[in-house]
């Protein structure tokens, strides 16, 4: 039988060697963390929640979007973003937002780097934005068009882009 969600709860130890952390600041929608726990699979990205999530981890959805790949990552849980923020020093952490003005294609990503990503329906709070605008990342798109990416898309955009920069480590 295959891993639950809640089972692949780590502590932040186990995943220090990941080449990257993803981290979703109160992810609201289970497949979107599904999708992203099994991108984290496929890459060996570790993956952070930070709290409150607006699921469960044992929710349904949540298995079924990250399919079988469960076992195959760590989740760190954090109970806030100022707990994560405790964990993570500012400078090897981005913060994606359509608000930023820098494109993640500038960003001099290095391994252990984490990617912070916002709840889909409010993204990152402005204040934490304006703190450390050097390190706030936005993904280019037409003007007017959408007001954003589907968190998993926008997820999977700036991973492998980081990915890439780094090499690919230990990728096929």
């Amino acid at each position: 039988m295959s891993a639950q969600p809640s089972d692949r709860v780590v502590a932040l130890t186990a995943v220090r060697a990941a080449p990257l952390h993803v981290v979703l600041v109160e992810p609201q929608i289970p497949p979107n963390t599904g999708n992203v726990a099994r991108l984290c699979a496929a890459t060996g990205c570790a993956l952070h929640l930070v709290e409150p999530l607006g699921f469960r981890l044992d929710d349904r959805a949540l298995k079924r979007a990250g399919l079988d790949y469960w076992d195959a990552l760590g989740v760190v849980v954090h109970p806030s973003l100022a707990a994560f923020a405790a964990a993570f020093a500012p400078e090897r952490t981005w913060l994606l937002s359509t608000r930023a003005a820098r494109s993640y294609a500038d960003a001099p990503f290095a391994r252990g780097d984490a990617l912070v990503f916002g709840p889909e329906t409010a993204g990152l709070p402005q204040a934490l934005l304006d703190a450390q605008p050097d390190r706030a990342l936005r993904i280019p798109m037409r003007p007017g068009a959408v007001r954003s990416l589907n968190l998993s898309t926008a997820v999977g955009v700036v991973a492998y882009a980081a990915l890439a920069r780094l090499g690919f480590p230990d990728l096929a």
